[in-house]
């Protein structure tokens, strides 16, 4: 009991199915396809967005790499020249001591020398004078007994000639 024939079934099926695809056409399909478009272009972004945050991130890691090796070399030349600084101060020091050493020798040499001109001169004096005194003895003892005053008096004067 088929009450619709099958030919008209296909009839308005199709035509119905026309009737729903022009209104689909025209009213949500443009809005469908937008909303397909907003996602695509919002997805892009997304992707563009990560792309470029991975590019900076590569970027960062390369300047931190090249801050850090900067870092290091600027770090091993202050320990460089660090070391020449102890180096030129120990050497000055000892430059200095040397000096002062050498100063210090020089005048303990002086004052030696000094010291033994003084205890020459010293040394003379006493001589002399040690001398005066046994000339002044040998002489009291010659010159005590007149016999040998006598004596004395004549051998001077054989030895001295008159002119």
């Amino acid at each position: 009991m088929n009450l619709i024939a099958p030919e008209s079934l296909v009839f308005w099926t199709t035509a119905i199915f026309i009737i729903f695809f022009f209104l689909l056409k025209k009213f949500a399909w443009k809005p469908i396809l937008g909303a397909v478009k907003g996602r695509e272009d919002s997805i892009n972004k997304a992707l563009m967005s990560a792309e470029e945050a991975r590019r900076e991130i590569q970027n960062l890691k390369a300047d931190n790499e090249r801050i850090l090796h900067e870092a290091r070399a600027e770090r091993e030349d202050m320990l460089k020249d660090a070391r020449e600084i102890k180096n030129k101060i120990i050497s000055d020091a000892k430059d200095e001591a040397q000096k002062q050493s050498h100063n210090m020798i020089e005048a303990a040499k002086s004052a030696i020398e000094s010291e033994k001109k003084s205890a020459m001169i010293e040394l003379k004096n006493h001589v002399a004078e040690l001398s005066l005194e046994i000339a002044e003895k040998v002489v009291r003892g010659e010159l005590s007994n007149k016999d040998k005053q006598l004596e004395l008096v004549e051998s001077l004067l054989g030895k001295s000639s008159l002119n």
